[in-house]
């Protein structure tokens, strides 16, 4: 039990000290808003494009919301040895990097459902099949929130933490099929994709939107869960063996 209260109490503190913060929450709706902008404007008036981007915007919204902050949070906090401090606390590791990851994932989940909102007014949402929709959207928040852990834990500068993010992240927006077809690629780069964790939840969303997965939905969220757990293992043994062992 008290475990558990220092979980609820450090997810609080992140979620008070870090994603309440007015820039947060500005840049976390504006970025979202800024890229469905982009897009459905670029789609020009065919509401049918709008609904066939929306997929990509919020896989873009979840990736970016999620890395960036974590990324930028923890850095700070090792720097002012405080992120030390808490390793100290008499509560199992895992426990306390689900807590420290857990305001990330929550941001990550509120910022995928922006660009929906937005897309709301503009074109016909019905029909979203919400049963493979949500568990994509936690799935997505969840690896991308674990991805920018391990970027935090293998680095001591906030720039670099920034560089080897954007390492991960711009890559994937042209290869995980968010808005351009992987079948589209060239064929030496399509081996790659598949070693991107967005690529299965981009499929599934795809899936949501408009029944056009490529691989079967359980096999997408089979594997998304598999990079969502070896993400935090390998995280897990970068803390370990720096500042633990």
């Amino acid at each position: 039990m008290k475990a558990w209260i220092a979980f609820w109490n450090i997810l609080a503190k992140d979620i008070r000290s870090y994603y309440l913060k007015p820039p947060n929450i500005s840049w976390g709706l504006i970025f979202p808003l800024a890229w469905a902008a982009m897009f459905f404007i670029r789609s020009g008036s065919g509401l049918d494009s709008i609904r066939a981007l929306l997929p990509g915007v919020i896989g873009v919204s979840v990736l970016f919301g999620t890395t960036s902050l974590l990324s930028v949070t923890v850095t700070f906090e090792k720097k002012g040895r405080s992120f030390e401090r808490l390793l100290l606390a008499p509560i199992p590791l895992e426990l306390l990097m689900l807590a420290k990851t857990g305001g990330a994932i929550l941001f990550g989940i509120a910022n995928a459902f922006v660009p929906m909102i937005m897309a709301s007014f503009l074109t016909d949402l019905t029909g979203v099949n919400w049963l493979t929709l949500l568990p994509a959207v936690i799935l997505i928040a969840v690896s991308s929130t674990f991805l920018g852990l391990f970027i935090a834990v293998s680095v001591s500068e906030v720039f670099e933490a920034q560089t080897f993010s954007n390492f991960f992240r711009f890559p994937m927006l042209f290869l995980c099929g968010l808005f351009f077809p992987i079948e589209q690629l060239p064929i030496w780069l399509r081996p790659l994709s598949y070693v991107l964790p967005l690529t299965y939840g981009a499929d599934i969303l795809h899936e949501s939107f408009d029944g056009a997965a490529s691989l079967p939905v359980w096999l997408d969220l089979l594997v998304l869960a598999g990079f969502c757990m070896g993400l935090f293992l390998l995280s897990l043994h970068n803390i370990k063996r720096k500042w633990i062992m």
